[in-house]
């Protein structure tokens, strides 16, 4: 199953990228339903820092940001460091995870961003494929609300 989505925020490409990889910017994205954790001995990195290619180990997925309910075994496959990320993954629950994630300059000085999400689930879930997807498509919706709320408020001096 293919997801696909695209949102533009106020914020020069720069600013987006260095959120969209931390694992601070992730976590507020997925916020309140989940949290990931960094795989265990992968110290503090981003998707800038990993190895690409090489599987860092499982990150989990807590509920609510308490339960753990499955993990990632979070690889990324290509990098184009300020622009783009393919992360090739598989779950638990999932024989394929793929989140390609695509930053593009607008004219105007914002940034517009694509999440292209395919998975597959594993043989016992496959017939729960069009709920998970829409609940797939549902988060990264979510994602996407919390990446242009943080973008798009106003900044005040102090």
């Amino acid at each position: 199953m293919i997801i696909e989505r695209e949102s533009t925020v106020d914020a020069p490409m720069d600013r987006v990228w260095d959120r969209v990889v931390s694992p601070e910017g992730i976590n507020d994205e997925l916020r309140p339903w989940l949290t990931m954790s960094l795989p265990r001995g992968a110290g503090s990195i981003t998707i800038d820092t990993v190895p690409v290619g090489d599987p860092i180990g499982r990150a989990w997925l807590r509920l609510f940001g308490i339960l753990p309910f499955d993990y990632d075994a979070l690889t990324i496959a290509e990098l184009d460091r300020g622009r783009r990320f393919h992360e090739k993954s598989t779950m638990l629950s999932m024989r394929r995870w793929e989140h390609e994630r695509t930053l593009a300059p607008c004219e105007d000085g914002r940034t517009r961003i694509s999440d292209r999400i395919t998975f597959e689930l594993r043989t016992p879930m496959a017939v729960m494929a069009p709920l998970i997807g829409r609940v797939v498509h549902a988060l990264f919706g979510h994602r996407h609300r919390r990446l242009r709320r943080h973008f798009d408020r106003p900044i005040t001096s102090r």
